[in-house]
């Protein structure tokens, strides 16, 4: 199919088509809707490798995600996928598990321009090893950002929203509020513990780490806590999901949830709106993360000498039944 049936169809000319698959941001976002909408009812697949041998660029983007598995990383990245589409870019999932072995494969790419930029999610103890690999190419931190190297980030406060969170089980009456946590190598696990233990100073304190953040790992976490000789009559956990399992263990061990003891989460997935009891949490913005990832990804791209940027979205406080 050419690039002559797709504008036809769409009513345009084939200057604005190539202007659309080039990702030029001078389209129009209506005229961009319908030139899209025709590539997609005629089936027009572009020859990505003659347009990468015209403009020095592949058009592609790697996204290093720790786990996709996790929903939190699955609805950024598809706030990556679709801010990325709209500029004419595909994006290159690794799933990464903060393995360095496995993404300097995928890295690799770089330097034979199969992408032309980087988004990762990783662990900040992956950084150094990863910087060496990506070197003097663009690239940008999403979920994590440390602003002592010299890329770009976006991510939100932790520390003040882990703290707002036992904040709220205080003034709801709570004593005894306990934290499940995560993998110390993200720098988030480390902010919203300080946030944590920043907010329950000089009072009743306990930490337990989970192994991973799934759905049995809460579960095994908040059992830990409740061989305790003075359980909680709260809990936060650090994601959503690690929510979800200490939620599960509070069912199957008769204990009434926020009566017992309240659960609160963090994130803001979908599925939190939907528990026994709703669960109360933390929101995260995902879809912007990673729209805001993708367009500093790209300035970079343009621009190598343009500014780094640290940006810090906002966040909000989703109160449920759960607490």
């Amino acid at each position: 199919m050419s690039i002559e049936k797709v504008a036809r169809t769409a009513g345009v000319s084939t200057a604005t088509v190539s202007r659309v698959l080039n990702g030029n941001p001078a389209v129009k976002p209506n005229t961009r809707d319908k030139v899209l909408a025709a590539i997609e009812s005629c089936d027009y697949q572009p020859n990505l490798l003659a347009r990468q041998l015209r403009t020095a660029r592949s058009r592609m983007l790697l996204v290093l995600v720790s786990n996709i598995t996790n929903p939190f990383c699955a609805r950024v990245v598809r706030g990556i996928e679709e801010e990325a589409e709209k500029h004419g870019y595909h994006i290159l999932l690794c799933n990464s598990e903060s393995r360095l072995t496995r993404e300097s494969a995928y890295l690799q790419l770089l330097s034979g321009k199969v992408v032309d930029g980087v988004i990762t999610m990783d662990a900040i103890s992956c950084l150094p090893g990863l910087t060496t690999l990506i070197g003097d190419s663009p690239w940008v931190q999403c979920g994590e950002g440390d602003p002592s190297y010299n890329a770009s980030s976006v991510t939100i406060d932790n520390f003040k929203a882990a703290a707002a969170a036992v904040d709220h089980l205080t003034r709801a009456g709570y004593k005894r509020i306990a934290l499940i946590n995560g993998d110390l190598r993200y720098l988030y696990s480390q902010q919203r513990e300080a946030g944590y233990r920043a907010a329950t100073s000089g009072d009743w304190q306990a930490v337990v780490y989970a192994d991973s953040l799934e759905y049995q790992a809460g579960v095994q976490a908040m059992a830990e806590l409740f061989t305790m000789p003075e359980p909680p009559d709260a809990v936060f956990a650090i994601s959503d999901a690690l929510a979800g399992g200490a939620l599960h263990y509070a069912h199957m061990n008769g204990l009434r949830v926020p009566q017992d003891v309240a659960i609160m989460g963090f994130d803001g997935v979908p599925f939190g709106s939907v528990t026994h009891p709703p669960l109360t949490t933390v929101e995260q913005p995902m879809h912007q993360l990673g729209v805001r990832s993708v367009q500093l990804l790209l300035e970079r791209i343009d621009n190598p000498e343009v500014e780094t940027v640290n940006e810090i979205l906002d966040w909000k406080l989703v109160v449920r039944g759960s607490v």
